[in-house]
Protein backbone atom coordinates (compact mmCIF):
# COMPACT_ATOMS: atom_id res chain seq x y z
CA UNK A 1 0.00 0.00 0.00
CA UNK A 2 1.20 3.50 -0.89
CA UNK A 3 -0.11 6.55 0.86
CA UNK A 4 0.90 10.21 0.85
CA UNK A 5 1.66 12.04 4.08
CA UNK A 6 0.75 15.62 3.18
CA UNK A 7 3.64 17.46 4.80
CA UNK A 8 7.02 18.94 3.93
CA UNK A 9 8.12 18.84 7.57
CA UNK A 10 10.97 16.32 7.61
CA UNK A 11 10.76 16.02 11.41
CA UNK A 12 7.12 14.91 11.19
CA UNK A 13 7.96 12.46 8.39
CA UNK A 14 10.73 10.96 10.53
CA UNK A 15 8.43 10.58 13.54
CA UNK A 16 5.60 9.02 11.53
CA UNK A 17 7.86 6.76 9.45
CA UNK A 18 9.09 5.17 12.69
CA UNK A 19 5.50 4.15 13.52
CA UNK A 20 4.26 2.96 10.11
CA UNK A 21 4.55 -0.78 9.34
CA UNK A 22 6.85 -1.73 6.47
CA UNK A 23 3.96 -2.88 4.24
CA UNK A 24 2.76 0.73 4.04
CA UNK A 25 4.95 2.87 1.80
CA UNK A 26 4.90 6.48 2.92
CA UNK A 27 5.21 9.09 0.16
CA UNK A 28 6.04 12.70 0.92
CA UNK A 29 4.79 15.77 -0.93
CA UNK A 30 8.19 15.91 -2.61
CA UNK A 31 7.67 12.34 -3.88
CA UNK A 32 4.50 13.40 -5.71
CA UNK A 33 6.01 16.69 -6.98
CA UNK A 34 3.78 18.84 -4.80
CA UNK A 35 5.83 21.97 -4.23
CA UNK A 36 3.12 24.51 -3.42
CA UNK A 37 1.98 25.53 0.03
CA UNK A 38 -1.17 23.61 0.91
CA UNK A 39 -3.90 25.89 2.27
CA UNK A 40 -4.47 25.89 6.04
CA UNK A 41 -7.23 28.43 6.41
CA UNK A 42 -9.59 26.72 8.83
CA UNK A 43 -10.11 27.91 12.41
CA UNK A 44 -9.73 24.46 13.99
CA UNK A 45 -6.97 21.87 14.06
CA UNK A 46 -9.41 19.28 12.68
CA UNK A 47 -10.47 21.64 9.89
CA UNK A 48 -6.88 22.25 8.75
CA UNK A 49 -6.07 18.52 8.69
CA UNK A 50 -9.16 17.77 6.61
CA UNK A 51 -8.50 20.71 4.28
CA UNK A 52 -4.95 19.51 3.55
CA UNK A 53 -6.03 15.90 2.91
CA UNK A 54 -8.83 17.01 0.60
CA UNK A 55 -6.44 19.29 -1.30
CA UNK A 56 -3.99 16.48 -2.07
CA UNK A 57 -6.77 14.09 -3.12
CA UNK A 58 -8.40 16.73 -5.35
CA UNK A 59 -5.20 18.00 -6.99
CA UNK A 60 -3.01 14.89 -7.10
CA UNK A 61 -5.45 11.97 -6.85
CA UNK A 62 -3.57 10.07 -4.13
CA UNK A 63 -5.01 8.47 -1.03
CA UNK A 64 -3.40 10.49 1.69
CA UNK A 65 -3.39 11.69 5.23
CA UNK A 66 -2.58 15.07 6.67
CA UNK A 67 -2.11 16.21 10.21
CA UNK A 68 -2.38 19.43 12.08
CA UNK A 69 -1.06 19.95 15.57
CA UNK A 70 -1.62 22.68 18.09
CA UNK A 71 -0.33 23.48 21.54
CA UNK A 72 -3.23 24.49 23.79
CA UNK A 73 -2.27 26.40 26.95
CA UNK A 74 -4.88 26.62 29.72
CA UNK A 75 -3.82 30.05 31.03
CA UNK A 76 -4.16 31.44 27.47
CA UNK A 77 -7.65 30.01 26.86
CA UNK A 78 -6.29 27.36 24.48
CA UNK A 79 -3.89 29.61 22.56
CA UNK A 80 -1.78 29.32 20.51
CA UNK A 81 -3.90 26.35 19.30
CA UNK A 82 -4.51 26.39 15.57
CA UNK A 83 -1.98 29.25 15.26
CA UNK A 84 0.88 27.36 16.97
CA UNK A 85 3.24 27.34 13.97
CA UNK A 86 2.88 31.08 13.36
CA UNK A 87 2.24 32.24 16.92
CA UNK A 88 5.00 34.86 16.81
CA UNK A 89 4.46 35.76 13.15
CA UNK A 90 4.40 34.52 9.58
CA UNK A 91 8.10 33.59 9.70
CA UNK A 92 7.06 30.38 11.56
CA UNK A 93 10.11 30.51 13.83
CA UNK A 94 10.06 27.88 16.58
CA UNK A 95 12.50 29.99 18.58
CA UNK A 96 10.32 33.12 18.32
CA UNK A 97 7.19 31.10 19.16
CA UNK A 98 8.78 29.65 22.30
CA UNK A 99 10.09 33.03 23.44
CA UNK A 100 6.66 34.63 22.99
CA UNK A 101 4.95 31.83 24.92
CA UNK A 102 7.50 31.90 27.76
CA UNK A 103 7.08 35.69 27.99
CA UNK A 104 3.28 35.43 28.13
CA UNK A 105 3.47 32.84 30.92
CA UNK A 106 6.09 34.75 32.91
CA UNK A 107 4.96 34.96 36.56
CA UNK A 108 1.94 32.70 35.86
CA UNK A 109 1.32 29.74 38.16
CA UNK A 110 -0.92 27.74 35.83
CA UNK A 111 1.38 26.33 33.15
CA UNK A 112 -0.87 23.44 32.13
CA UNK A 113 -0.92 22.70 28.42
CA UNK A 114 -1.62 19.94 25.99
CA UNK A 115 -0.58 19.03 22.51
CA UNK A 116 -3.35 17.97 20.16
CA UNK A 117 -2.79 16.26 16.81
CA UNK A 118 -5.56 15.44 14.39
CA UNK A 119 -4.86 13.22 11.40
CA UNK A 120 -7.33 13.32 8.52
CA UNK A 121 -7.18 10.27 6.26
CA UNK A 122 -8.68 10.57 2.79
CA UNK A 123 -9.14 7.03 1.47
CA UNK A 124 -11.82 5.32 -0.63
CA UNK A 125 -13.44 8.75 -1.11
CA UNK A 126 -14.10 9.07 2.62
CA UNK A 127 -12.51 11.11 5.40
CA UNK A 128 -11.61 9.52 8.73
CA UNK A 129 -10.05 11.48 11.59
CA UNK A 130 -7.85 10.34 14.47
CA UNK A 131 -7.02 12.52 17.48
CA UNK A 132 -4.05 12.22 19.82
CA UNK A 133 -3.63 14.26 23.01
CA UNK A 134 -0.69 14.67 25.36
CA UNK A 135 -1.21 16.55 28.63
CA UNK A 136 1.66 18.35 30.31
CA UNK A 137 2.97 21.77 31.21
CA UNK A 138 5.13 24.55 29.86
CA UNK A 139 8.52 24.72 31.55
CA UNK A 140 10.07 28.02 32.61
CA UNK A 141 13.04 27.63 30.26
CA UNK A 142 14.14 25.57 27.27
CA UNK A 143 15.79 22.20 27.80
CA UNK A 144 16.96 19.55 25.35
CA UNK A 145 18.09 19.36 21.73
CA UNK A 146 15.84 16.68 20.23
CA UNK A 147 12.49 17.18 18.55
CA UNK A 148 11.21 20.39 17.05
CA UNK A 149 8.69 23.18 17.56
CA UNK A 150 7.73 23.66 21.21
CA UNK A 151 9.41 20.40 22.34
CA UNK A 152 12.13 22.16 24.45
CA UNK A 153 9.49 23.81 26.68
CA UNK A 154 6.83 21.06 26.88
CA UNK A 155 7.09 18.57 29.73
CA UNK A 156 4.56 15.70 29.50
CA UNK A 157 2.60 14.82 32.62
CA UNK A 158 4.36 12.27 34.88
CA UNK A 159 7.76 12.92 33.24
CA UNK A 160 10.69 15.02 34.46
CA UNK A 161 12.05 15.78 30.99
CA UNK A 162 10.81 17.82 28.05
CA UNK A 163 10.00 16.25 24.68
CA UNK A 164 13.32 17.71 23.47
CA UNK A 165 15.18 15.68 26.12
CA UNK A 166 13.51 12.39 25.13
CA UNK A 167 14.52 9.96 22.46
CA UNK A 168 12.16 9.52 19.52
CA UNK A 169 10.91 6.12 20.70
CA UNK A 170 9.70 7.47 24.06
CA UNK A 171 8.21 10.61 22.49
CA UNK A 172 6.31 8.47 19.95
CA UNK A 173 5.01 6.21 22.73
CA UNK A 174 3.55 8.97 24.91
CA UNK A 175 3.14 11.85 22.47
CA UNK A 176 0.15 13.28 20.67
CA UNK A 177 1.35 12.49 17.14
CA UNK A 178 2.31 8.93 18.07
CA UNK A 179 -1.14 8.33 19.57
CA UNK A 180 -2.95 9.59 16.47
CA UNK A 181 -0.64 7.65 14.12
CA UNK A 182 -1.29 4.43 16.07
CA UNK A 183 -5.02 4.94 15.52
CA UNK A 184 -4.36 5.56 11.80
CA UNK A 185 -2.25 2.39 11.48
CA UNK A 186 -4.88 0.34 13.30
CA UNK A 187 -7.53 1.63 10.88
CA UNK A 188 -5.39 0.89 7.80
CA UNK A 189 -4.63 -2.61 9.09
CA UNK A 190 -8.31 -3.65 9.32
Amino acid sequence: MEIVFATNNQNKIKEVQALIPSHIKLLSLKDINCNEDIPETQNTIEGNAIQKAEYIKAHYGYDCFADDTGLEVSELNGAPGVYSARYAGKQRSAEDNMQKLLQELKNKQNRNARFKTVIALHINNKIETFTGLCEGEITKSKSGNNGFGYDPIFQPKDYKQTFAEMDLKLKNTIGHRGKSVKQLVQFLSQ
